[in-house]
């Protein structure tokens, strides 16, 4: 477990990764170093996966030891680790892409607040309180399936198309991320994980395994093995943020509502592989 105590959010945090049983490779990359904590999860069906995904995690690298990142500086990491990804060279990763999920503490008006971002279908859930909710929403085509009515959420998770994701950083995608705004409360545990991880997994399970290891990296570390146990299909990367102390002005939630925020103005599964839509349909 390691602990970082500065404000407004002092945390513990621990993190595991493993290429799973079926990849040669593991194209994730992640960063768990407050107050950053993403994963990204390259895509393989373009080449070099992994040099998209740890291009993104390296542009965000420099922003860790801070106290705190305003929404500002995470939007102008993602447009400069775009440019990077857009800028890789044939042979070394041109044409790839990759996923983006996590969070960065950030400081509103004087209080802890929980900044979450995604693209893609990496995904970000917060135990609190009680109640296991997951934060992101997977921008996948079964998502969008999902939401039309088209299809049964819990058909989702043997759709063959599952890994289409509809937004990336690279792979030809222009697409913004999506952005929360959560106030942080004392004990909150955060989950950033890759779909290595939520493909194998349910979501009972992953709350189970969440509430029975108090331990940060003890989580991070079993619900990489589970996901190994289950299948281990695709490259599996887990990270676990707890919350021990949190900033705050106010006791009452209903002024601190969780908020999506806009970004400053300025038939495809190829062994559980995620997938740009591009490739699977000829565009994003």
């Amino acid at each position: 477990m390691t602990t970082a105590s500065s404000a407004p959010i002092t945390v513990a945090f621990g993190a595991a990764t493993d290429p799973g049983l079926r990849r040669r490779i593991n194209e994730d990359s992640h960063i768990a170093a407050s107050p950053v904590f993403l994963v990204a999860d390259g895509m393989g069906g373009h080449n070099a996966g992994e040099i998209a995904s740890a291009a993104v995690i390296s542009e965000f690298a420099a922003l860790a030891g801070r106290e705190s990142l305003t929404i500002d500086e995470v939007h102008a990491a993602v447009a400069s680790a775009r440019r990077r990804v857009e800028a890789l060279p044939p042979g070394g990763g041109a044409g790839a892409g990759t996923t983006l999920a996590g969070v960065v503490i950030a400081d509103i008006d004087g209080e802890g607040y929980w900044l979450a971002i995604n693209l893609g279908d990496s995904r970000t859930y917060r135990l609190s309180e009680g109640h296991f909710e997951q934060v992101s929403v997977d921008h996948s085509v079964v998502q969008e399936l999902v939401d039309s009515g088209q299809l049964a959420a819990e058909a989702a998770q043997r759709d063959s198309r599952r890994n289409v994701i509809t937004r990336a950083i690279g792979a030809g995608s222009d697409a913004e991320p999506d952005y929360w705004l959560i106030p942080a409360e004392d004990g909150d545990r955060i989950l950033v994980c890759s779909d290595g991880l939520s493909g194998e997994l349910e979501k009972d399970a992953i709350h189970g395994i969440l509430l029975v290891e108090a331990d940060p990296q003890a989580a991070a570390t079993r619900l990489v093995h589970e996901a190994m146990v289950r299948g281990g299909r695709d490259n599996i990367t887990a990270l676990v943020v707890d919350a021990l102390a949190v900033r705050t002005r106010t006791n009452r939630a209903c002024e601190r509502d969780t908020v999506p925020v806009s970004a400053p103005t300025e038939d495809a599964d190829i062994d559980g592989d995620t997938l740009p839509r591009a490739v699977a349909t000829g565009g994003f």
